[in-house]
Parts: C-alpha cells; sequence; structure tokens
C-alpha cells in the first residue's frame, strides 16, 4: 500500500475555517508520541527510511516507511502493525535497534472525500498539515489531487516539505 502525502507549514485556523466552508468532516483529536529506531546494520536516515512505534491513547502501532519514491511528495510503501508498545521496542533494542529520536504532537483529523487531513501542532517547531491518500498506485494523480486541494486553502507546491518532524527535531 502507498501513502501519498504532502507537508506544509499552516495556520491552523484559517486552514480550519476553510474546511468547514468545504464540508469536510472532523474526526477527532489525538496525541501522539512517535519513538522512531534505527538499526544497526544501516543508517535510516542515510537510506530515507523509518521505523517507529507510535503511541495514541494506550494503543501502540510499528510503522516500517520505506524510502520516498517521488520528488515532489512524501510517497513511501508503508506497513503497518498494532504492537504491544514495550515489548515491541523490548525486541527491537534486544536485536540492536536503537532509539533515533521522539516526536510529540497533537493531531487533529479531518476527511474529504478520499483524502485524510491532519493538523498537526508540534511541540516547537509549530503547526502544519498533512494531506494524505491511501492507493496501490498512480502516485502521480493522487499528488495532483492534493496539490490541488492544498492550493484551495492559499497553500501552493512551492510550500511543500519533504522533511519528516524526526528530522526538523533533530536539526534543533
Amino acid at each position: 500500500m502507498l501513502e501519498i502525502e504532502v507537508k506544509a507549514r499552516a495556520d491552523h485556523q484559517q486552514v480550519k475555517e476553510l474546511l468547514a466552508g468545504m464540508g469536510a468532516n472532523f474526526i477527532g483529536v489525538q496525541h501522539h508520541c512517535d519513538t522512531y529506531f534505527n538499526a544497526p546494520h544501516r543508517d535510516f536516515a542515510n537510506t530515507d527510511e523509518a521505523l517507529r512505534i507510535r503511541s495514541v491513547d494506550g494503543r501502540s502501532v510499528m510503522t516500517y516507511k520505506g524510502k520516498k519514491l517521488d520528488t515532489v511528495s512524501k510517497t513511501r510503501e508503508e506497513f503497518e502493525t498494532e504492537v504491544d508498545g514495550g515489548n515491541a521496542r523490548s525486541i527491537l533494542l534486544a536485536l540492536g535497534f536503537y532509539e533515533s529520536g521522539v516526536v510529540k504532537k497533537t493531531r487533529e483529523i479531518f476527511k474529504y472525500g478520499n483524502m485524510t487531513i491532519c493538523l498537526d501542532s508540534v511541540g516547537s517547531l509549530g503547526e502544519f498539515i498533512e494531506v494524505e491518500i491511501t492507493a496501490e498506485s498512480d502516485i502521480e494523480f493522487h499528488s495532483k489531487q492534493i496539490f490541488s486541494f492544498l492550493d484551495k486553502l492559499g497553500i501552493g507546491k512551492e510550500d511543500s516539505i519533504r522533511t519528516s518532524y524526526l528530522e526538523m527535531v533533530l536539526e534543533k
């Protein structure tokens, strides 16, 4: 499964007003604690991969994200599975993986058509929007659809950010 995703900085109040006017559905608010791991046999920062355990409201999900597949969006192959967060962490550490960073954020989630819109408040980094479509194929078509949607929110293609929150946190 592919996750076709575009991220940009955004003023949440302004975006929420526009989303309401478009008829987007508010899904809810989540508090995420994402713990990222690096591999003993290769550096995920160099290979452009990610492995994390995300904890949300007592549930934990392990996610592996492959390399980015295009040059404009954050499209990647992605695999997820629900896990016991403590046990999964212990297994990874026992195998030689190590924690590379933690990202905490508050996420407001909306749905509009086939898109999931996430308004993320990420600690000292600020406010962001992520728009994603999950699909089997056709990255170019779905990327254009996302950029067209963002344009309606006053966010241009040139505003997109391919840097992950983890990379931003580590750069600070």
